[in-house]
């Protein structure tokens, strides 16, 4: 079963708010520290702010200190998918919702356990479900 959500970059904007647009439709980077849910913690389920898909489980969430909201792992069955990001001189791993293509954030190996990873993603591309099954 596909979840694929497209829609023409009109649409996206008249949809989003101009800092949600220019985070995950154009790959922005939200300032450090400033983000809705960089401190952040409330039980619940963070989505992706374009299609709604669950993400990241509140369970996930730790503070990283970067001053983005930090996740140790998505949510079970979350279309978070990785690709190769070479831009700004750099060579990291892109975070994007694999039902959009909306761009998150990225992932780094400097986390804690159980996964080691950090999944540093930008607030302007979330939205917060509260309660829900935020234990995955």
């Amino acid at each position: 079963m596909s979840n694929k959500v497209s829609m023409t970059d009109a649409e996206w904007r008249r949809r989003l708010s101009p800092e949600a647009y220019a985070v995950a439709r154009r790959g922005a980077t939200e300032p450090a520290f400033t983000g809705e849910y960089n401190k952040h913690h409330e039980p619940g389920v963070y989505c992706c702010v374009c299609c709604g898909a669950p993400l990241f489980p509140s369970a996930a969430k730790f503070d990283s200190g970067s001053g983005w909201p930090s996740f140790f792992q998505p949510a079970e069955g979350a279309p978070v998918v990785k690709r190769t990001d070479t831009s700004h001189g750099m060579v990291r791993e892109e975070v994007v919702c694999g039902d959009c293509e909306a761009h998150l954030g990225h992932v780094f190996p400097d986390g804690p356990r159980p996964t080691g990873l950090r999944y540093c993603i930008n607030s302007a591309a979330l939205s917060f479900e509260q309660g829900g099954d935020e234990t995955d």
